[in-house]
């Protein structure tokens, strides 16, 4: 009935803006207008269309007036009070218009707004595909940024800290939707489960605390930094097909080593596609008071994923990258059982071979690249422990001493605490990921490509609130996050089951 009221007030005011545009357009063909000038109008025109029809849509609303008093759904009397205008910002304009409330007295709370209720108004001025198109903007590009692109599409002017608190205010819904997420399709996963985690820096404000104040404490000491950062951490639950490979192969990728001129026939084998990433991100923070260290926070969701997609018999790959804090809290909280494999990522074992290949041969020299090359497909044949061993005669023949005898302990001390997650001869027979692409490029696209571009720096809500966003965008959830958010608020805002009687006899009056 309103929608058919809404389309009879507006046939006349309708007919004549498309008479209007259609002269406009037929205009604009005459006079040979560029195309660019055209859709510009014509995109304005119709925004200015949409504004009175969504205006007309609010009046056609009514003030929600339910006589002078109404008994609520849970027996609550309540009496009208003094008129409420309410202002809505909306893609087509910012609106005002009034509205009837209900409560026990002046000056208490407001205990029922029908014209809120009946449509579902959010809680603050934004209307709810503002917030959506603003922070999918977001997510993406800085603040002002933004504003400045809302303003130039839509004419809106909102401030860059309007956007931030909106962002804050959005994350709050996150926790509870990814808690709620449904396992993946299975017919959508591959063969294997994998889980991997890092840890990326966060440029962050200095607290007041710290800033030096006074004309001689504003500079800063040689090596002193204007910011620090703060680490943030990721993971990455997700699964993969099986790719077998031989040692040789792998060496061949990591050196680009040019295809055999004779083998130009075969097929170059692509590794397989990694199905169904879900990603989560956590500053550490404190929440109500207490401390909240990001590292469990996203072990925790980790292993909560993994509960919900590892089928029975499935083998769990953990992929990390040695770090000794990350290796603590995968023993603390993800599965550990016969089908589960713990693989220190190749591409951190790449850097020490480098790193101890520049200990006795120039940089950039043929020989560390022959060197490199010849343990690195030692370490792939399983031959980890003797490339240790040879590293450490190695410096002893050549007689290594003072800091370059102190880099070959510490390269040499971190292979071999991690002999046990180097069996790479079974990792490539049985066809297991060995490398942690997947993270690193969660902790390049999620931190870094928005929350490290030149003069950023963040407080705690606001990067978190980021991190929250950008990991449900990364995840292509964006649509399903909002549609749930908007249903938990909803409920939250209007817990009433039903209106009162009167609200249906007011309506039909």
């Amino acid at each position: 009935m309103v929608a058919k009221s809404l389309l009879e007030c507006n046939v006349e005011a309708a007919r004549e803006r498309f008479a209007g545009l259609e002269q406009s357009i037929a205009r604009a063909a005459r006079e040979g207008t560029a195309a660019h000038v055209v859709e510009l109008d014509l995109f304005r025109q119709v925004l200015a269309l949409g504004a009175e029809l969504f205006g007309e849509f609010l009046r056609l609303s009514g003030t929600g007036d339910r006589g002078p008093s109404a008994t609520l759904d849970d027996g609550q009397a309540v009496r009208r009070l003094e008129p409420r205008d309410r202002r809505l910002v909306t893609v087509f304009g910012v609106f005002s218009f009034p509205r009837c409330v209900y409560g026990t007295r002046e000056g208490q709370k407001i205990q029922w707004v029908p014209t809120d209720q009946r449509l579902q108004l959010p809680e603050g001025d934004v209307s709810y595909l503002l917030q959506d198109w603003g922070q999918m903007l977001g997510v993406e590009q800085a603040f002002g940024t933004v504003a400045e692109l809302l303003e130039e599409i839509f004419g809106l002017d909102p401030s860059v800290d309007t956007l931030e608190r909106g962002s804050r205010h959005m994350a709050e819904a996150a926790p509870a939707f990814r808690a709620a997420q449904p396992a993946p399709d299975p017919e959508a996963e591959g063969e294997l489960l994998v889980a991997s985690e890092d840890n990326k820096g966060v440029p962050m404000v200095r607290p007041v605390a710290s800033t030096p104040a006074g004309a001689s404490g504003a500079h800063r000491k040689k090596g002193e930094k204007a910011n620090k950062k703060q680490m943030a951490t990721l993971g990455c639950v997700y699964t993969v097909d099986r790719q077998a490979r031989t040692a040789e192969e792998l060496v061949a990728a990591l050196f680009r080593d040019p295809r055999d001129p004779g083998c130009e026939h075969r097929e170059r084998r692509e590794p397989p596609e990694a199905c169904q990433k879900r990603y989560w991100a956590a500053l550490t923070r404190e929440v109500a008071g207490a401390v909240v260290r990001g590292q469990d926070v996203v072990f925790e969701r980790m292993a909560a994923d993994i509960g919900l997609r590892r089928r029975p018999g499935q083998t769990l790959i953990h992929l990390s990258d040695g770090q000794h804090s990350l290796e603590d809290d995968r023993n603390k909280y993800l599965p550990q059982d016969c089908r589960t494999v713990d693989i220190l990522d190749l591409l951190h074992v790449a850097p020490r071979l480098w790193e101890a290949a520049h200990l006795f041969h120039r940089e950039g020299s043929d020989g560390a690249a022959a060197f490199v090359r010849g343990r690195m497909l030692r370490v792939l044949r399983g031959q980890a422990g003797g490339v240790v061993t040879g590293l450490r005669r190695m410096g002893t023949q050549r007689k290594l001493r003072g800091a370059q005898a102190a880099r070959l302990r510490k390269l040499c001390h971190f292979l071999e605490s991690n002999l046990h997650r180097m069996r790479y001869d079974q990792y490539l027979l049985f066809g297991y990921p060995i490398a942690t692409g997947v993270i690193e490029g969660a902790c390049r696209h999620i931190v870094k490509d928005r929350m490290e571009r030149a003069g950023m720096r963040w407080k705690v809500p606001g990067a978190q609130a980021m991190l929250e966003l950008r990991a449900i965008y990364t995840n292509g959830d964006w649509k399903a996050f909002q549609a749930h958010r908007i249903e938990q608020e909803t409920k939250r805002l209007y817990p009433r089951s039903q209106m009162p009687q009167e609200t249906t006899e007011a309506m039909a009056a």
